[in-house]
């Protein structure tokens, strides 16, 4: 049990370390058109993004999938970038328009996965079955998650139903430096070879 608590912590402290804040601008962007009363919608967002990097992640300890480290470096901010464009096309603020966001969660969460991989990886070593190391990882992550839409939403929450700042232009506001700071990743990321 004391692995599954190490892994736990582990996951948390990897999705929510300000030094890897490529994925805390992924979940940032991608929750950022829901208010508080939104919250199962953004869960079931949250959970389909865990389910895609999940399946990458078990998938790469495997080695099943071996991608170059250098592209999943790169696509992690072309994710946040497509994300935060994504956002600019939200005008409806109604679940029902916004069904294409679980899949592309889905989806950019396969890529993420992949980039978890190399850390925990490393912090694995040989061992024969990792399932419930790999599990109490994917839980903390969750967890770690969970936490960064929360303050993300208590943000958005004080700015449009507290200070009044029109929902859209928060949106827009908020995707825009989004943007810029993932094409800023993505620049100094691109592969060379």
């Amino acid at each position: 049990m004391n692995d599954f608590s190490l892994f736990l912590g582990e996951g948390v402290r990897h999705i929510t370390d300000i030094r890897g804040y490529d994925h805390i601008l992924f979940i940032a962007a991608l929750c950022l058109p829901y208010l508080l009363k939104d919250w199962r919608s953004v869960l079931l967002l949250i959970t389909a993004f865990t389910i895609g990097h999940s399946l990458t992640l078990a998938l790469s300890i495997y080695n099943k999938i071996l991608v170059s480290s250098n592209w999943i470096e790169f696509l992690i901010p072309v994710t946040i970038l497509l994300t935060a464009v994504e956002n600019y096309f939200v005008k409806k603020f109604d679940d029902k328009q916004m069904y294409l966001r679980y899949a592309s969660a889905l989806i950019f969460g396969l890529i993420h996965g992949m980039g978890f991989s190399n850390y925990l990886r490393s912090m694995m070593g040989k061992e024969e079955s990792i399932i419930a190391e790999l599990l109490a990882f994917n839980i903390g992550l969750e967890f770690g998650q969970i936490l960064i839409v929360a303050i993300v939403m208590f943000v958005g929450f004080i700015f449009v139903q507290f200070l009044k700042v029109p929902r859209r232009e928060w949106l827009l506001f908020v995707s825009g430096g989004i943007f810029a700071a993932a094409l800023q990743m993505a620049i100094e990321r691109f592969p060379v070879s």
